[in-house]
């Protein structure tokens, strides 16, 4: 029995979508009869040949439950346990895991404050440093997330720079992909152009922000980079009996190109809301809004009056971001219609109107 108001739908965030239809089915297409459990089933064989194809052979693929799963596993499999990781102060790996990495992996998180999200050779040496200090955490690895958790993207360009300063300085470089599909449909590139090709050494795989029930995978790409996932996994508390419909999802988004329909679309649906927006603000139809972000993505970062903002949100839910700046976070899904859109825009319109 349904327990909500299956047609209502906010900005929240792309985790309050449910799952894809397309990803339902596959779930159901890999129920009948018996598999191997534990991964050694003809979906995860399936699934790293489909990621190798995307990524690059030889890479390793280790599906997982979900994105904290992932980012603490790939990051205990690159670090001794004396290393440390240097990510934005944005990170969802210092903000959003409830010291996972810190109490499960034993990592050191060293971070750095960031204008957009995204770090860069620059940001990245105010904290790599003291290398043989026997009382600093040594920083060994730079974890990046594509898309940010503010919205923002890393170019192709701006990656391969990192990676190249990182690798320098004899580091790894981690890449956070919970959004990457998103990425690859802004960016209009190959998922390894900014990921393998880029120099990224091991890859958080998303799945769950974009139409999975659940699952995500830790994928190596770098011979060498990480060390011992197959049993950190396990160790993790991330490895699946009935792996089979974790590689049946993620198959799904990534065997053809629903990852990129799915993405685009939610991509299509922010730049939809930003421009509707902007074309009010520039008619003088409203007032008190700007935008603190570029929209990139599926993401529009706004600041406008927290009590303007609480009435728009008994229209349709989102989050504040900065309360104490009036920043506000809107996000789309896949499954975010024009209507959505133009409801939502209507209700800010409403509410600030001039």
């Amino acid at each position: 029995m349904r327990r909500h108001d299956t047609g209502r739908r906010g900005f929240a965030s792309d985790n309050y979508a449910g799952a894809h239809p397309e990803v339902l089915a596959a779930i159901a297409d890999a129920n009948g009869g018996h598999q191997v459990s534990y991964g050694a089933d003809e979906y995860t064989a399936r699934l790293v040949e489909v990621m190798r194809g995307h990524l690059g052979d030889g890479v390793e693929v280790f599906p997982v439950f979900n994105g904290t799963g992932a980012n603490v596993t790939a990051l205990t499999s690159v670090l001794p346990r004396w290393g440390a990781v240097v990510t934005t102060s944005t990170a969802h790996v210092h903000t959003d895991e409830n010291g996972a990495p810190e109490r499960i992996g034993g990592l050191k998180l060293l971070t750095v404050d960031t204008p957009d999200g995204k770090l860069t050779p620059e940001l990245i040496d105010r904290e790599a440093w003291g290398w043989g200090d026997e009382h600093r955490a040594q920083p060994l690895a730079v974890s990046i997330t594509q898309t940010t958790e503010l919205g923002t993207l890393y170019t192709v360009e701006e990656i391969r720079a990192i990676a190249d300063h990182v690798h320098a300085k004899g580091m790894t470089l981690h890449m956070d992909g919970a959004r990457m599909s998103n990425a690859a449909a802004a960016l209009g590139v190959p998922l390894r152009e900014f990921t393998s090709d880029a120099g990224v050494d091991v890859l958080s795989l998303g799945g769950t922000k974009n139409g999975t029930l659940y699952g995500e995978a830790v994928v190596v790409l770098t011979p060498g980079a990480s060390d011992g996932v197959v049993y950190l996994r396990k160790l993790m508390m991330q490895l699946a009996s009935k792996m089979r419909f974790v590689s049946a999802q993620l198959l799904a988004l990534y065997e053809d190109d629903l990852y990129l329909r799915s993405a685009g679309h939610a991509n299509a649906m922010a730049a939809r809301l930003r421009a509707a927006l902007e074309d009010l603000l520039a008619r003088g139809e409203i007032s008190g809004l700007s935008f603190s972000q570029p929209t990139q993505a599926n993401g529009v970062f706004a600041v406008l009056d927290n009590a303007a903002a609480d009435r728009i949100r008994e229209s349709a839910g989102f989050y504040d971001w900065d309360r104490a700046a009036g920043e506000v976070r809107w996000m789309t899904a896949f499954d975010t219609t024009e209507a959505d859109v133009d409801a939502f825009v209507s209700a800010i319109r409403h509410e600030l109107a001039t």
